[in-house]
């Protein structure tokens, strides 16, 4: 197998320390688009070791194409096509490096298509990816933002699905783009979407993760570093009610010198079995000198039985860096806020929820686009009026 399909053997790695022992570090991991590189899905691998098999439903089996659908709203010089395997932008960004992202890439013959021309002006973009099917299924999409071009990209998910994706986002040479990846799907929706960002010389990107629907929800996005210069910013906020899964796992690898990152992720949960996963991974490899890194997760458990998992970790393999960083923290209410909200007047119910909610609309309010950020805060207020506390 050639090194465009396959980028490391799977099994035992150089960071293994014994026969049988799964792959721990993020960097040492499997990257192929053959879905028989993989074994199956258990908890005992790193990658799966809080997602029950149970929860992932029919993605564990065959996949369909997807057959929902895919509205597009965009300037006329943003262009769109289906594109096949033969496309030279088809797996330019990264591969798979788990086995549900592998079948999804294989299920796949064509992938959606959006290119950004290079141009001053910001272009706004909005996707709509509908499904009323809860089909097993495949979508793979590719974003195309050309050197020099400036574009807002809005990908909303809506519907029932049980729907395993990729999204491969190229960012060209001293290109600025800000992608916002929505789950707001019905309440029995499966969702698992890997994204593939390939960052150029001096690119930048600001991509937003908001997850708020869906049973079960895993969102994989990773960084590729291509030329000095670059800057990516990594954003997330969701929230889980009871009994729902969201699990979200940004990757970011420096590989190249004097490039920047930062990862700010913040959730709310409520409710008996809501259950968040955060885990950040940074890898700083010898060439990366230069790298300022610093990654951030924070929790607030606004109810018992609800419980988050946050785990950062960095790699690094050079000491000729500017910073990095990481910190974490998960916990309930600060007291003294109430506190200062119910000395002027305002109901402890009402408190609890402009807490909530200046919490959260910290990461809202920098997608840039009024009518999203309106809606998005709206269904934070009414998943915080269902709180019975």
């Amino acid at each position: 197998m050639n090194e465009q399909t396959k980028t490391a053997q799977h099994g035992l790695s150089e960071h293994s320390h014994g026969a049988g022992v799964p792959i721990q570090i993020r960097s040492a991991r499997v990257r192929s688009a053959d879905v028989n590189d993989f074994e199956l899905v258990t908890q005992r691998e790193e990658q799966w070791r809080y997602l029950s098999t149970d929860r992932l439903g029919g993605l564990l089996g065959e996949l369909e194409e997807f057959t929902g659908d895919l509205g597009l709203t965009a300037p006329d010089d943003v262009t769109t096509a289906w594109v096949g395997r033969d496309n030279e932008l088809f797996g330019k960004a990264g591969l798979p490096e788990d086995r549900i992202s592998a079948a999804a890439w294989t299920t796949c013959d064509a992938a959606y298509l959006i290119t950004v021309p290079s141009s001053e002006n910001a272009q706004e973009i909005s996707l709509k990816v509908t499904s009323a099917d809860s089909t097993p299924s495949a979508l793979h999409l590719i974003v195309d933002a050309k050197p020099f071009s400036n574009s807002t990209i809005v990908i909303d998910h809506t519907g029932d699905a049980v729907l395993a994706e990729n999204i491969e986002i190229n960012v060209g040479d001293e290109a600025q783009l800000t992608i916002v990846s929505i789950q707001d799907w019905s309440e029995d929706s499966i969702h698992t979407s890997a994204h593939f960002i390939r960052l150029g010389r001096n690119a930048r990107i600001k991509h937003i993760v908001v997850s708020l629907g869906g049973k079960t929800v895993r969102v994989v996005p990773s960084v590729e570093y291509t030329g000095p210069g670059a800057d990516a910013n990594l954003l997330g906020v969701y929230f889980a009610d009871a009994g729902q899964y969201l699990e979200h796992r940004p990757f970011i690898d420096h590989s190249e010198p004097n490039c920047k990152s930062r990862v700010t992720y913040k959730g709310a949960l409520q409710g008996t079995k809501a259950h968040t996963v955060w885990v950040g991974d940074v890898l700083i490899r010898k060439a990366a000198e230069g790298t300022d890194t610093y990654e951030l997760n924070r929790n607030l458990l606004l109810t018992d039985g609800a419980r988050a998992d946050s785990v950062p970790n960095l790699e690094i393999e050079t000491g000729q860096i500017e910073g990095a960083g990481h910190a974490s923290a998960s916990g309930r209410f600060d007291d003294e806020q109430l506190f200062y909200l119910q000395a002027r007047g305002i109901s402890e119910n009402e408190a609890r929820k402009l807490v909530v909610f200046g919490f959260l609309n910290e990461i809202i309010q920098q997608i840039g686009i009024e009518s999203v950020e309106t809606r998005l805060a709206e269904s934070i207020e009414a998943e915080l009026a269902r709180s019975t506390h």
